[in-house]
């Protein structure tokens, strides 16, 4: 969905439809941690379960604001266009909502559609109407950076982690004012790309990227992450990788990633390198800190459901009569998810879910490869954040988890992406017709710099 903006509009600077999800984001990353920093919630599942009075006020308020600007604008004359990743997007989340009808807890799944649409509509809606100068990713940027710097500053309070093993209580990382020290590993490791992307740009901007960049690291590091390290490394780097080839040999980024992922399996298979032995070597722990017991269980609950699923996030989390509780072995009752996003979407939504969602992250990377063909740069810094949170839900679960950061990122990514669409040529220049080619692929070369966002 884009939105079609006079003249008068293109030549701002700001944008309220801009600042809705950059405030959206600001709360999922900064004042709700925050909030639950200074008042925590209770120990234990009970924590987990309980709603807060800040998350009710808030989202409805910023929800209804965005429908009201939103009517405002499409009243006006504005119009909406709609891209393949939105379409999927709406899909995944719209089959979400119909699995009420058959989930284990119409009540909790009701809630949690609820709470998510919300999130969706302060996000989606309104950076879709944005005016296309609004740098929205810069504004995450910066959301990010005062994060960053928080829990630098937090650091000489000592908060961390613990962990018991045995009789002994472990210190196994810091984590500033999140609620577990993976919260902030990823949490740093998004903010080191992104301040990354902003070396790429000259005065302040570069200054401030190399700050953020040092803190981050130094946060990924005591958080003790090493998944986020991993993952902030390879994302980038594959990326880059995936852009080049793709420019060179004229082909889509994600027929480029399933080729990669196509050939890992094989190779797996044929020389029996599994993720587990990659894990061992890595880490010395093949269990991945015990996730394959957790996902054991999981591929025996999706086999009794495997089609439609227990409902949308109707299966952890949902009562002491849940399947997590009464079948689950030992200490995976304690579990709030997978630790895997993908097995929860096949828990949750059953395969038909699950392909949803596939179609969903696949033409998600389709349109951020459209976007090289006005900012070579944006899709790389794009495709890095939409490779790291991809990756990191083999490890934890962040599809459609409503107030989640990293989702909110996800969704951030994809309206980012969404934006340039109306923006791309009506063909790419490898499929135009041999007469005029290579005038044409000339003519197009100034479309590689940034046409989107205000610079500093």
């Amino acid at each position: 969905m884009t939105a079609a903006v006079s003249p008068r509009a293109r030549g701002a600077g700001f944008d309220i439809f801009a600042l809705i999800p950059v405030l959206a984001f600001a709360y999922s990353a900064l004042i709700q941690p925050l909030i639950y920093f200074m008042f925590p919630p209770s120990p234990g599942l009970q924590g987990l379960l309980e709603s807060r009075v800040e998350n009710r006020i808030f989202w409805p308020a910023l929800a209804a604001v965005a429908m009201i600007v939103a009517a405002h604008r499409l009243a006006r004359g504005g119009r909406l266009v709609v891209p393949p990743n939105i379409v999927s997007l709406c899909a995944y989340f719209a089959f979400a909502g119909a699995s009420i009808a058959w989930a284990f807890k119409p009540e909790f799944a009701f809630v949690r559609f609820v709470q998510e649409a919300m999130v969706l509509m302060a996000v989606v809606l309104p950076a879709l109407l944005s005016n296309p100068r609004a740098d929205i990713l810069r504004g995450a940027f910066l959301c990010f950076a005062a994060g960053v710097i928080l829990n630098v500053a937090l650091i000489p309070g000592g908060y961390a982690t613990y962990a018991q093993y045995g009789s002994a209580v472990v210190d196994i990382g810091y984590q500033g004012y999140f609620s577990g020290k993976n919260l902030l590993g990823e949490f740093a490791a998004i903010a080191f790309l992104l301040s990354v992307h902003e070396l790429l740009h000259p005065g302040f901007r570069r200054a401030l990227g190399i700050v953020v960049a040092i803190a981050a690291v130094v946060l990924i590091f005591l958080s003790s992450s090493k998944t986020a390290l991993g993952l902030a490394l390879v994302a980038p780097v594959l990326a880059l990788l995936t852009l080049l080839v793709s420019r060179t040999f004229r082909l889509a980024p994600v027929l480029i990633l399933a080729a990669l992922i196509l050939g890992y399996f094989v190779f797996g298979e044929l020389a029996g390198f599994t993720t587990s032995r990659i894990a061992y070597l890595l880490t010395g722990d093949s269990s991945f800190t015990g996730r394959t017991t957790i996902w054991a269980f999981s591929e025996m609950e999706i086999a009794k459901r495997p089609l439609l699923g227990w409902g949308y996030q109707s299966f952890w989390l949902v009562g002491a009569d849940a399947p997590s509780i009464t079948d689950a072995p030992g200490w995976v009752k304690a579990m709030p998810n997978s630790h895997n996003g993908y097995y929860d979407a096949m828990l949750e939504l059953g395969y038909v879910g699950f392909a949803f969602l596939i179609v969903f992250l696949a033409t998600t990377v389709h349109v951020i490869g459209r976007v090289m063909d006005h900012d070579y740069r944006r899709a790389w810094i794009l495709l890095s954040v939409a490779l790291f949170v991809m990756s990191y839900n083999f490890l934890e679960t962040l599809w459609l988890r409503a107030f989640d950061v990293s989702w909110v990122v996800f969704v951030l990514v994809t309206v980012e992406a969404a934006r340039y669409w109306r923006q791309s040529p009506l063909t790419m220049p490898g499929r135009q017709p041999a007469s005029g080619r290579s005038a044409r692929f000339a003519r197009a070369r100034p479309l590689w710099k940034p046409r989107l966002g205000v610079r500093c």
